[in-house]
C-alpha cells in the first residue's frame, strides 16, 4: 500500500470539531507511505526479533535487564525524535528499530518470565491497542499517519507502534505454537494476509487508515519468521545463520536504504502533497 486515502479528520465546515491545532508544525513527521517504508518497516521487525533474542543470550543482563537497557536506549531516541521539526530518516527509522525490539522484549517478558499466556496476552495487547486508538481518534478526530505534524498526534502514534509490535509478537507466537507451521510456511502466511488486505484496500475499498495499521501489525510477525527461519539452527527449521550474522545483514540493509532515502527523500511527503489525502 503506498498511500492512505482517509482522513478522518473533521472540519467545521462538515458539522464536526476540528482537530487541535496548537503546535503544529509544518511537515509531518512520518514518512510518505511507499514500498520503500514497508521494506524497512519489514527489516526491522526482523532485526527487533533477532537482536532480542542475540541481546537476552549475549549480554548476561537476562531478559529483564536487557529489557531495562533498551527501553532507556529508545527513550533516548524518541527524545531525540520529538524535538525535531520535520522527519529524519535517520531518527525515526533507529526508533522503530528500537521500539520493535521493545516490543519483543515486552511479549517475551510476559511469557517467560511472568508466564502469562499467550491467549492472554495477544488479548491484552489488542484490547490496550483499540483503547489506544479511540483515545487517539476522540482527541485528534483521525488516525491517519499523513498529518503526524503535532506533538500530541505524534504522542499517539509512538504509542501505538509499540503496541502493534507488543500485539504482533504475541500474536505470532500464538499462531506459530497453536498451527505449528514452521518458519517458512508461517511467513508464507502472514504474506499472504497482507496481500490479502492489501487487496480489500485497492479492490474492496477496505478503509485506508485500517489497512494500514491491520498491515502494520501483520508485518511483526511477518519479520519475525522470516528472522526465525534465517537464524535458527537447521534441527529446528532454520537455516543456521545464527542472531549475529542475521542482525548485522539486515542492519546493514537498512543502514543501506536509510542513507538513500536521506540523500534522494523519495519518502518526505511535502505539505501540499499530505493535503491530497485529506478526504
Amino acid at each position: 500500500m503506498t498511500y492512505e486515502t482517509s482522513e478522518t479528520s473533521a472540519s467545521p465546515e462538515a458539522g464536526g470539531p476540528a482537530a487541535p491545532a496548537r503546535h503544529r508544525m509544518r511537515w509531518n513527521k512520518v514518512p510518505e507511505i511507499t514500498v520503500y517504508f514497508w521494506v524497512i518497516k519489514v527489516l526491522c521487525t526482523t532485526v527487533g526479533e533477532t537482536a532480542a533474542d542475540l541481546l537476552n543470550e549475549k549480554a548476561g543482563l537476562g531478559l529483564t535487564g536487557v529489557s531495562v537497557l533498551m527501553s532507556a536506549l529508545l527513550a533516548m531516541v524518541l527524545v531525540v525524535q520529538f524535538r525535531t521539526s520535520t522527519y529524519r530518516p535517520g531518527v525515526y527509522w533507529l526508533a522503530v528499530a528500537l521500539i520493535s525490539v521493545v516490543g519483543t522484549l515486552i511479549s517475551d517478558n510476559l511469557t517467560d518470565n511472568m508466564g502469562v499466556p499467550l491467549e492472554t496476552s495477544t488479548t491484552v495487547f489488542a484490547i490496550v491497542l483499540a483503547v489506544v486508538f479511540v483515545v487517539w481518534y476522540r482527541r485528534e478526530r483521525t488516525l491517519s499517519i499523513h498529518h503526524i505534524d503535532t506533538t500530541s498526534r505524534e504522542s499517539y502514534y509512538w504509542l501505538a507502534v509499540l503496541f502493534t509490535f507488543a500485539l504482533g509478537t504475541a500474536a505470532g507466537d500464538l499462531v506459530s505454537e497453536r498451527m505449528d507451521l514452521g518458519y517458512w510456511l508461517s511467513a508464507v502466511l502472514f504474506a499472504a494476509t497482507i496481500a490479502a488486505v492489501a487487496i480489500a484496500h485497492f479492490a474492496l475499498g477496505l478503509d485506508a487508515v485500517w489497512s494500514f495499521w491491520i498491515a502494520y501489525i501483520l508485518t511483526r510477525p511477518l519479520g519475525a519468521s522470516i528472522g526465525d527461519y534465517l537464524s535458527q539452527p537447521t534441527g529446528d527449521g532454520g537455516l543456521g545463520l545464527g542472531t549475529v550474522i542475521t542482525s548485522a545483514l539486515f542492519l546493514a540493509v537498512i543502514l543501506g536504504l536509510v542513507v538513500y532515502l536521506g540523500v534522494t527523500r523519495k519518502d518526505v511527503a511535502d505539505p501540499e502533497s499530505a493535503a491530497r489525502h485529506t478526504a
